[in-house]
């Protein structure tokens, strides 16, 4: 993922067909504007609006998955730092609420000599801490809530002679009352469970391992909330389910370039730590191969894999391949069977690297050395499941030129990615959004017009990263805060994906979880950000079936029959700061005068919503009776419409 702005441009006539709007573009630019009206030919209907176009894209980046889906509370909880007498954590972000941690998050209890790295047959990593009697470790900043259970284990063994015991604490500040004595420490590793209930509800909480009769060494150390789902945490999936998404991308974006995907399989608590390879801050590897599994599975969602085309190779490729999907009898099958899961995945979507047309991206090369590689790493991943498919890393222009002509036959899709900044002016700055994607969209239409290459050829695009990226890091690394302008924009997207429905075949919001993400998560409450919250909505109430729909005015609007076609189905955004009258002209189907109204509206075009406050920014749901022709569009608002009607 990289950072871009998007071109502007005034739209004031919009319609499903794809050309219809530039002409139209150029004489409103003189023309006087135009009262607000929209016009829907339900008649007319478009390509069929792919449900995959509400998908979601995760990364291991800042606090998506570690502190957003991961249930762990610990940071380092595999001591990739080592602890020292100096206590200095975080970086020059540490006024953030959640600074990125650059040194060993664990404090020594005791003199600065009383803890020691000992890179000896570590127990996971490089090294393992061992903690001389009457000193220990401890760890600040946990998020807990007065009443909740929280569940943990050390892996420990002994390190000298004598009767070893540690004692583990939990409280905030200097009041640590809940402990837990964990006893039988021998000269094996074995691991020791605890369980707690908080006192008190806070984001200052610390955990403490303190060591009494002999020396003890702490292979790893976890702590969790007692109602975690596989590790995973049960308030953000609860979230998660609300969008719907029905297809989840990962492991990168920028990361997977760098990411060797067997780090990320066998025992938990002995997959190696290391520095992340494209952001910053350490990769635990305790979310790999099966838990992605399972959390789309929690979450009713299918599973994308991208494999690494940047520093990795085919034959790599093809071996996570044949992990996923391969029989238990296989190589790779065997060893996945081995990990708990004897039953293959059969995933189907695979992402073939991420942005290698970009110079900040791992193992970028050359357009022509590229596309040698692209095809290799799909044959050999085709001769291990020729039924999967697989999405090429495009970027319209010369990189996309080249795959299109070189890689046809190596391609199912061909992502695309784009993300806009912030824009003083309200309406311009919704505009962005769907502006992107008519660009995006024409351009590819154009290409399938001029290349020979493509006759016969159905590529069609896979939008794996979009969305609004500006703003300060509110929720850590790129973890910025969305408003209800940008909430806006979202919707506005979802209007020109139904008219770029021909050729655009699914779209992956980018990212899920805090890292500009649609959901905020804290260290101890979930929610949907506004631009989550128009994705819940157009997922659940939005139709499948786009019609030619035509604007004027200020407004962006776009119809869409329900499947049955049962229901016409009307989103619009009105970009300003007045309630807008609008004159609505439905041709092509008979309205009942019954139906639905959803509103996501406010007056501060900056309203937010944050997971440890109430919600500011909500949906507002209101039957409609009536025959409707004209429209009271709130300010700074998105409004969808469920109305009965017959063809």
């Amino acid at each position: 993922m990289k950072t871009c702005s998007c071109l502007l441009a005034t739209v004031v006539v919009q319609a499903w067909l794809p050309f219809a709007g530039r002409a139209a573009d150029a004489a409103a630019a003189a023309a006087p504007a135009a009262a607000p009206a929209i016009k829907v030919d339900a008649a007319k209907v478009g390509a069929p609006l792919s449900p995959h176009i509400y998908s979601q894209f995760i990364e291991h980046l800042g606090r998506c998955i570690y502190g957003g889906i991961w249930a762990e509370m610990l940071e380092d909880r595999k001591f990739y730092y080592p602890i020292t007498g100096e206590y200095r954590p975080y970086g020059r972000d540490a006024g953030s609420p959640y600074p990125v941690v650059r040194a060993s998050p664990w404090q020594v209890v005791g003199t600065a000599t009383s803890v020691a790295m000992d890179p000896q047959e570590p127990f996971v990593g490089s090294h393992t801490p061992v903690i001389q009697p009457a000193a220990g470790i401890r760890q600040h900043d946990l998020g807990t809530v007065a009443g909740k259970e929280y569940v943990g284990y050390a892996w420990l063994k002994a390190a000298g002679p004598g009767n070893a015991s540690v004692t583990v604490s939990l409280g905030e500040g200097d009041s640590l009352r809940k402990t837990a004595r964990l006893q039988g420490i021998g000269p094996k590793y074995r691991r020791h469970e605890f369980r707690f209930k908080a006192d008190a509800t806070t984001d200052r909480a610390s955990l403490l391992l303190e060591v009494t009769g002999a020396p003890v060494a702490v292979g790893t150390v976890s702590l969790m909330p007692a109602d975690h789902v596989n590790g995973m945490r049960a308030d953000t999936l609860a979230v998660l389910r609300e969008l719907q998404a029905p297809i989840y991308r990962w492991p990168g974006g920028n990361f997977v370039s760098g990411y060797d995907w067997r780090d990320g399989i066998g025992d938990r608590d002995r997959r190696p730590p290391r520095t992340n390879p494209a952001w910053t801050g350490v990769e635990h590897n305790d979310f790999g191969m099966i838990e992605f599994i399972r959390f789309c599975r929690e979450i009713g969602a299918e599973p994308w894999i991208t494999v690494n085309t940047g520093f990795g190779d085919a034959y790599s490729a093809a071996a996570q391949l044949e992990y996923c999907n391969g029989p238990a009898s296989s190589t790779w099958g065997r060893r996945r069977a081995a990990d708990g899961a004897k039953e293959p995945f059969r995933v189907k979507y695979w992402g073939i690297g991420n942005e290698m047309w970009g110079n900040w991206q791992l193992g970028h090369m050359r357009l022509e050395h590229y596309t040698i590689k692209q095809n290799w790493v799909v044959d050999k991943m085709r001769a291990v499941d020729p039924d999967i498919l697989c999405i090429a890393s495009g970027d319209i222009g010369p990189w996309s030129t080249g795959l299109l002509k070189s890689c046809r036959n190596h391609m199912d899709f061909i992502a695309e990615h784009f993300y806009c900044q912030e824009r003083p002016d309200l309406a311009a700055h919704v505009r962005q959004i769907p502006d992107a994607i008519r660009r995006k969209a024409e351009w590819h239409r154009k290409a399938r017009q001029d290349l020979p290459e493509l006759k016969g050829k159905d590529i069609r695009i896979a939008m794996t990263e979009w969305n609004y990226w500006y703003g300060p890091h509110v929720f850590g690394e790129l973890g910025t805060r969305y408003f209800l302008k940008d909430a806006l924009g979202i919707a506005a997207g979802v209007h020109e994906y139904a008219r770029q429905s021909d050729v655009v075949a699914s779209a992956f919001y980018a990212q899920t979880v805090n890292v500009i993400g649609a959901v905020k998560v804290s260290r101890r409450n979930a929610a949907l950000e506004t631009t989550g919250l128009v994705l819940k909505l157009y997922r659940q109430q939005f139709g499948s079936l786009p019609v030619t729909t035509e604007t004027a005015g200020p407004v962006d609007a776009q119809a869409a029959w329900s499947q049955d076609r049962k229901q016409l189905t009307l989103g619009i955004v009105n970009p300003t700061l007045e309630t807008v009258a609008v004159s609505l002209d439905v041709q092509g189907a008979r309205l009942t005068g019954t139906g639905k109204r959803w509103q996501i509206a406010g007056t501060d075009p900056k309203a937010y919503n944050d997971p440890d406050e109430p919600a500011r920014v909500r949906i507002e749901e209101q039957s409609v009776t009536g025959l409707l022709d004209s429209l009271a569009l709130s300010p700074c608002s998105v409004t969808v419409f469920a109305l009965d009607a017959t063809p």
